[in-house]
């Protein structure tokens, strides 16, 4: 392979369709696209400083660098890396990515980030910004520390562990979801989705669950949430809360201990496939 070291770049297309090289201590510094359509390089300390340095690339390893704040827009439609112990600084990096991986990593501005990518995995994340992970399928993640709203909207076939999530409007309009081991802070957990698992999770929500099919909650606490469950369909719920509320829940079975309020006044309501039992 080539080696490409301790080197500065500026300009654009600056390393256009290189292949089959590493890429070590350098800076590319302006210029749009410095490496656009490469195949099968090993990136090490690099700084990124301009705009879209990786569009079209395939089989790359990118470690212990910094993409800063104008090398927004930075991987998109690429495929096959692995990103590790990276310091993302810019908005909307990774879009219509597959088959990537993405360890140790701090998303300073992650606002728009990682949207409709696949095949996606997540270990020990760090991220701040709103709609992360937008309209991205076949995706799991493990230790994710978010601050932003509107998480994994739109998403399919999900898995989450062992995260903290403090995001309002999280997992709406999503399919296939299983969460376990995580903590959710935010109003309007999951609505207009279908099959909701959490397993071990404990939820804080201002009107949650709301229009959900085939929700499961097993082993789950849920404090300071009112208003959950309207115009939810087949729910299979078993959990402990702490000043609660529930509000015309359609079908399904709940077991859970006594709530604050209880409001069964509509007439969506199938009485005859619903059951509410407190122990």
């Amino acid at each position: 392979m080539k080696e490409i070291k301790n080197q500065e770049f500026s300009g654009e297309r600056s390393l256009f369709k290189i292949s089959d090289a590493v890429i070590e201590n350098c800076h590319f510094k302006d210029g749009e696209s410095p490496l656009k359509e490469t195949r099968n390089l090993s990136i090490k300390n690099v700084t990124f400083s301009y705009k879209y340095p990786l569009w079209y690339s395939q089989n790359i390893k990118v470690e212990n660098s910094t993409f800063e704040v104008m090398s927004r827009s930075g991987i998109w439609y690429t495929s096959y890396g692995i990103f590790s112990e990276l310091n993302i600084i810019a908005p909307k990096e990774f879009r219509h990515c597959q088959n990537i991986i993405l360890n140790k990593i701090d998303f300073v501005d992650a606002s728009e980030t990682l949207w409709n990518c696949s095949q996606v995995v997540l270990n020990d994340i760090k991220a701040k910004g709103d709609y992360f992970l937008m309209n991205s399928k076949d995706v799991k993640v493990s230790n994710l520390k978010l601050d932003g709203n509107y998480f994994l909207d739109g998403g399919e076939n999900i898995c989450v562990e062992d995260s903290i999530l403090n995001s309002k409007d999280a997992f709406w309009n999503c399919k296939h979801v299983v969460l376990k081991n995580c903590v959710i802070v935010g109003e309007y957990f999951g609505w207009n989705s279908h099959d909701i698992k959490l397993i071990n999770c404990k939820i804080t929500s201002h009107q949650g669950f709301c229009y959900i099919k085939d929700l499961v909650l097993k082993n789950c606490e849920i404090i300071d949430s009112d208003l959950i469950f309207e115009y939810c369909e087949n729910i299979k719920a078993d959990f402990k809360q702490e000043n609660i509320s529930i509000k015309n829940p359609i079908s399904g079975h709940i077991k859970c201990n006594k709530v604050e309020d209880i409001i069964l006044d509509d007439e969506k309501i199938r009485k005859d496939k619903l059951e509410i039992k407190f122990i």
